[in-house]
């Protein structure tokens, strides 16, 4: 895959890829957009922030080396919100992103989430497009929850099917 050819693997976030995840979402932000408040929040404690309220953070590891990350986060009792998803520059292109959120799909309904929620900014086209191929529709403006961040100006939702 890519300039790292070793197998890609999915696993659960362990404390040690704290910085990892750090770093592989700091590289896209800040490509982007701008690090914000809540970013640096979520970002400097995704073992507090996501796994220890219930929901949980992917991995997608190639050897030893993280390349890609999602967390999950719940919203209610049935929500959980898919966020800081983001692929390595390195495997781009590969498939990689799409892997990623099907394993982060099957996780959500492992945890028993009825519907998975995310956010995005709408010149992210390809991560847009992603999200719609697996079944993500727009929400109208008054749906959703309020972003705490000013890059989001898209809010999809996936119903999962008993």
């Amino acid at each position: 895959m890519g300039a790292d050819t070793a197998e890609v693997t999915f696993r659960s976030f362990q404390p040690s890829d704290a910085e990892a995840f750090r770093v592989l979402n700091e590289a896209w932000i800040t490509r982007e957009f701008a690090l914000e408040d809540e970013d640096r929040r979520v970002l400097g404690d995704p073992q507090g922030v996501f796994v220890d309220t219930g929901g949980d953070v992917l991995m997608a590891v190639a050897g030893d080396r993280p390349v890609g990350c999602v967390a999950l986060l719940w919203h209610d009792a049935q929500t959980l919100e898919v966020c800081k998803m983001t692929v390595a520059e390195t495997h781009r292109g590969t498939g990689l992103g799409r892997a990623l959120l099907e394993a982060a799909i099957a996780r959500c309904r492992a945890l028993g989430a009825a519907h998975i929620y995310l956010e995005s900014g709408r010149k992210l086209t390809p991560a847009i497009s992603l999200y719609r191929s697996l079944g993500f529709r727009e929400l109208a403006d008054g749906e959703g929850h309020p972003s705490p961040y000013a890059r989001c100006d898209i809010r999809m939702m996936l119903d999962l099917a008993d």
